[in-house]
């Protein structure tokens, strides 16, 4: 399977993480994806509108029958609400089709232009940035008090991989747990606390080495876990399995 991801423009890299494109191989294939913490919008040379996918809580398999195309961007957590126009938690483990959240006019001329291009890979990607830049424009909503809370939260809880409390956090900016789990519903998608073990699982995974000889216990404490138990719990939920057969699998 062909997958590449791309900086994106100077003047989205606040907001977005990567632009990214994609080919299935010629046969049937499945691939396991795990919950990273973003939010992608996906365009597909199927004849299917784009969608957007929200914030996952678990992992999800996709099965391709055939070598589709994909065009898509990655935002960074907490920053597509100037490009959705919606509270985020509505599209929490959902999908939901460009055109709906656009408008056809808008989505129906970019997903046409992205697939009657003979341009290379990166120069269609070129057309998804520019779209979002003119929407980042027209936002007026970008920048203010509540995403700038979430954002020094999501720093903070990126910083410690997890493993700051939310009621630590809470302390930190100054404002009560459920105010600020009400903005982390509206700006992320996910509570606090959901976040934060979504981004220790994703140090978990990363720290997992091609050796077979992973000690479990001593991975658990590097990564914030209480114990291995902690780690195996988390692994089930958010994987699908435990952490030997994940590590095996992958």
């Amino acid at each position: 399977m062909h997958y590449r991801e791309y900086p994106p423009h100077p003047a989205l890299a606040a907001h977005v993480d990567c632009v990214w494109a994609a080919q299935a191989p010629a046969w049937a294939h499945t691939h396991r994806v795990l919950p990273d913490n973003c939010l992608d919008i996906l365009w597909q040379d199927s004849g299917q509108p784009g969608f957007a996918v929200g914030m996952m809580r678990s992992a999800i398999l996709v099965t391709s029958e055939r070598p589709v195309r994909t065009m898509a961007v990655r935002f960074k957590p907490g920053m597509a609400g100037p490009f959705l126009a919606m509270p985020l938690h509505a599209l929490t483990d959902q999908r939901a089709e460009i055109d709906l959240l656009w408008g056809r006019s808008d989505a129906g001329r970019l997903g046409d232009a992205l697939w009657n291009s003979a341009a290379p890979e990166r120069a269609r990607l070129a057309l998804i940035e520019r779209e979002l830049l003119r929407r980042l424009r027209l936002d007026s909503a970008a920048g203010n008090g509540s995403a700038a809370l979430v954002q020094q939260a999501l720093r903070a809880l990126e910083a410690s991989a997890g493993a700051l409390r939310v009621e630590q956090l809470a302390v930190q900016l100054q404002v009560s747990r459920q105010h600020l789990a009400a903005q982390f519903r509206t700006h992320v998608g996910l509570s606090p606390k959901l976040y934060a073990r979504i981004c220790r699982f994703r140090r978990a995974t990363a720290a997992l080495g091609a050796s077979a000889g992973t000690d479990w216990a001593r991975l658990a404490q590097e990564c914030g876990y209480f114990d291995q138990s902690h780690l195996i719990h988390d692994f089930q939920e958010f994987a699908g399995s435990a952490p030997e057969r994940f590590h095996f699998s992958n």
